[in-house]
């Protein structure tokens, strides 16, 4: 396996959240019918955007996740992200962000697959870093942390052969093998089939230096070319594209690895466990899946931001009602902790999502299949990732 994967797993999968976090604290600046001011305000915004980013791309931190090293189980990677997002003043809930997780490794997984030659990850992951710098482009100095990484990132890569780096993406795949959470994003655009896996198009350009398949030249023993013939390839492939540009700043050419959510909103990309009994291909999701995952798009935006005091306040949410029995056991031992003087760190916000007896019974399906997907404990190398957590506590 590869020890240059963790960097650029890091860096996308980042970038993939701070562009959904962007989008709901943006829909979420005003109230529905534009009326009144929303629960999440501009300045909020920009605030959580540039403590992030300036936790995620510090000096440290980055020195690091560059060193050479074996990529993390997807549990650490999660608790890595999980204390990166909370670095600012939102705070999610386990089964939020273990959506919010699903959609961000979905979404990786699927431009890894479209990368026309492995070298192509960079363009990737630095379409991820040129969206990002737009974000704190307000901001000097963590944009100035930005283009540091950046640069650091292109000294380390820039050298890798073409074996190292197909070494690269045989890890990422490993990495995404069991990994087939359906997007109902993914599922309306018909890139991805009902059973979580991608359904990859054989047309398109060709990757850049390779000639359009379809022609078999033969040629005589000095190297004269004798003979061609013509065969179906069973798909309609075109010249390839320029080459995207591999420098701090330039025209990257491909659009793996840009905001997909400036388009599409995040109501209609939720994710759902794949179904452990058969059922009919049918490319329209379930609609009481649909309703229940539209309700998480709204409860990451629901976290209200206000003009904080000296003891700042955070918000967390609660999306089933084991969550909420997880949340009042927490408040019990603070309490307990405090002598039952002080009130609690957290404000919880409970939300009912069953309307009617019917719907409850579906919704608690849909719950028992997000739970089946819960990860093993990890094994003796569970300590993976602890160097940069507590880097990441220090911050």
């Amino acid at each position: 396996m590869s020890v240059r994967t963790l960097p650029l797993v890091f860096i996308n999968l980042g970038g993939e959240m701070l562009y959904i976090l962007d989008q709901r604290l943006r829909a979420h600046n005003t109230s529905e019918d534009n009326s009144e001011k929303g629960v999440w305000s501009e300045v909020d915004r920009k605030r959580v955007m540039n403590d992030i980013v300036g936790t995620m791309f510090s000096k440290n931190f980055m020195d690091e996740l560059l060193k050479p090293q074996q990529l993390y189980s997807h549990r650490t990677m999660k608790t890595v992200l999980t204390r990166l997002a909370h670095t600012s003043i939102m705070r999610l809930n386990p089964a939020s962000m273990d959506r919010l997780y699903e959609l961000m490794i979905m979404a990786f997984k699927y431009q890894v697959f479209l990368c026309p030659r492995p070298k192509d990850l960079l363009l990737i992951s630095y379409n991820h870093i040129d969206t990002i710098r737009e974000f704190v482009k307000d901001t000097p100095v963590v944009l100035n942390q930005v283009d540091e990484t950046h640069r650091k990132i292109i000294e380390v890569y820039s050298s890798l052969s073409e074996g190292e780096f197909q070494l690269l993406r045989q890890t990422l795949l490993i990495f995404f093998q069991d990994m087939h959470v359906r997007v109902s994003l993914f599922l309306k655009n018909r890139v991805q089939n009902p059973n979580g896996r991608f359904a990859l198009s054989t047309s398109g350009p060709v990757p850049h230096g390779i000639d359009v398949p379809g022609l078999i030249r033969t040629f005589d023993c000095k190297g004269k070319e004798v003979s061609r013939a013509e065969f179906p390839t069973g798909g309609c492939y075109t010249s390839p594209i320029r080459e995207g540009s591999f420098l701090l700043h330039g025209d990257r050419v491909s659009a793996l690895g840009l905001n997909m959510y400036t388009v599409n909103h995040l109501e209609e990309t939720h994710t759902s466990k794949t179904p452990t009994v058969k059922q009919q291909a049918d490319d329209t999701p379930n609609l009481l899946a649909k309703e229940e995952l539209n309700l998480l798009a709204r409860l990451m935006g629901s976290m209200k931001a206000e003009n904080m005091p000296k003891a700042e306040t955070v918000f967390r949410i609660n999306l089933f009602t084991t969550d909420r029995e997880e949340e009042e056991e927490e408040e019990e031992e603070q309490a307990r902790a405090s002598g039952g003087a002080g009130q609690s760190l957290y404000e919880v916000i409970n939300i009912q999502a069953m309307q009617d007896e019917q719907a409850a019974t579906e919704l608690a399906l849909i719950a028992g299949q997000f739970a089946k997907g819960e990860e093993k404990p990890e094994n003796s190398e569970s300590n993976k990732g602890d160097d940069l957590l507590a880097m990441m506590d220090d911050l």
